[in-house]
């Protein structure tokens, strides 16, 4: 696997540091596979190119503040990320009286460390495999996220360290305005850019719009790693469908209606869905894991799915859900750059996905989680 063909150059003013004002004011690149053209427009106007026989499915996940400047018991800082879809996951699946999570750290920890919050509540580092720690905390796992929420962030990315927004402000801006299911460890950022006023133009032409939940870690945002690539598989992340949601889609599917997937986490939990076809259940009575199977058709369980997907989509990727996509430019070399440039080979694009960045780029299109969006016909 070459990630060279993944590479490409961003000049400094390219990368948002902000979100435009409204946060739907953010300008789209059109992409028509079909013809081969080009258009640019604002996120507003984005009910303008999907066909009135679409539907589009979004992810409801809500992040939590989960960067946190811990202090050592010889008073030095360390900055920890939780990553807190995990933890949300073991809760889900019965196992809510666990007090592990794990974490990446900005610095060396060793394992005994004891991190601390305050005087009365820390973590204790217990375990760690290559950048992950896993901790051990000294109080009830649903005290974890009242103190994230008082002591922590929101976990932007790293090279968003100049955003000029303050604590409350990221509070706000760093979530989609329908975020509903606490647990993510970073946004699902192509649904930061709805607002009300483009979900209203939605309905007026018919489309209409469901929702999933996968929580967002490090199989998401991680860098490819060479045991990604040996394995053909990215880091765990958990998903959920409702019963609801799964027979709406399937009986949209059956009206020969386009699934507009917003994200790529959308894009995973669709296809992993399928991937994964109903065949046993799970420990937890309530919901239906499913396993490998070649099927053609979604046939929906008659269940709640409560999964975990390790898929890694690169080129060639047969999509088996999603017809239309939208997405935000993404970091050089990543897992989600491959998985966009999967979607436009299954879609007999003319275009690399670097062809298009490099023209996004020229005609001054922002990048990355504040930048704008591209929509995949």
């Amino acid at each position: 696997m070459n990630l060279d063909k993944y590479n490409y150059f961003l000049p400094e003013k390219n990368l948002a540091l902000e979100p435009t004002i409204p946060r739907d004011s953010s300008k789209l690149f059109v992409y028509n596979t079909k013809t081969d053209l080009i258009s640019f427009d604002y996120f507003y106007n984005l009910d303008k190119y999907l066909p009135e026989n679409s539907f589009m499915v979004l992810n409801n996940t809500k992040v939590l503040p989960a960067r946190v400047v811990m202090r050592k018991s010889t008073r030095g800082k360390v900055i920890l990320l939780f990553l807190v879809n995990e933890l949300t996951h073991s809760a889900s699946s019965g196992q809510a009286g666990s007090r592990t999570i794990s974490a990446m750290a900005d610095r060396k920890v060793n394992v005994g460390d004891k991190l601390f919050f305050n005087k009365d509540n820390y973590v204790e580092v217990v375990a760690q495999k290559e950048h992950i720690f896993e901790l051990e905390f000294n109080f009830d796992r649903k005290h974890l996220f009242f103190l994230l929420k008082k002591y922590g962030t929101m976990p932007i990315p790293l090279y968003l360290k100049k955003t000029p927004l303050k604590r409350d402000e990221l509070l706000e801006k760093y979530q989609t305005i329908f975020a509903k299911t606490e647990g993510s460890a970073a946004a699902p950022t192509a649904s930061l850019h709805f607002t009300d006023r483009v979900f209203n133009k939605l309905d007026k032409k018919g489309i209409k719009k469901y929702f999933v939940t996968l929580h967002v870690g490090l199989g998401t945002f991680a860098p490819i790693t060479d045991q990604n690539i040996k394995q053909k598989k990215l880091h765990e992340e958990y998903f959920e469908i409702d019963v609801k949601t799964l027979q709406l889609i399937n009986q949209s599917k059956s009206e020969k209606k386009k699934i507009v997937a917003v994200g790529t986490t959308v894009t995973r939990t669709l296809e992993s869905a399928v991937e994964n076809f109903i065949t046993r259940e799970s420990h937890h009575s309530d919901f239906v894991v499913m396993v490998p199977s070649k099927v053609k058709n979604f046939l929906p369980p008659p269940h709640a799915i409560f999964d975990k997907t390790e898929l890694f989509i690169f080129p060639p990727y047969n999509f088996k859900m999603v017809d239309i996509m939208v997405t935000n430019f993404h970091l050089p070399k990543s897992s989600l750059m491959m998985l966009v440039e999967a979607f436009l080979q299954h879609k007999g694009a003319k275009k690399s996905l670097v062809e298009l960045y490099n023209i996004a780029i020229k005609n001054n299109f922002r990048f990355y989680s504040f930048g704008d969006a591209m929509v995949i016909i």
